[in-house]
């Protein structure tokens, strides 16, 4: 009986960034100090992260225009700002 072999090298995709993006932004959020919108943000990003919206990306950008929305409403961290934009940014690169 033959196994097949673990590969040794993975390619890495934007698909990879555009996910990296996003768990950077989840543990900041859960990590970072309490804030109102706190845990709907947190499942929005889990949301958007999950298998059905990765697979038909275009439900993505309105997932994000509400955490953005709501990230600004509650006067959050510039730095939490600055990986929103970086997160629209890698998306709008791959929609296109």
């Amino acid at each position: 009986m033959t196994f097949n072999e673990e590969p040794t090298h993975f390619e890495k995709t934007i698909l990879s960034d555009l996910q990296g993006a996003w768990s950077v932004l989840r543990s900041n959020i859960a990590n970072g100090p309490y804030f109102d919108g706190c845990d709907r943000l947190i499942y929005l990003i889990d949301e958007a992260m999950s298998w059905e919206v990765v697979r038909d990306l275009k439900r993505m950008p309105p997932l994000l225009l509400n955490i953005k929305n709501i990230a600004a409403l509650n006067n959050v961290d510039e730095s939490i700002m600055e990986e929103l934009h970086e997160i629209e940014d890698i998306l709008k690169e791959i929609l296109e």
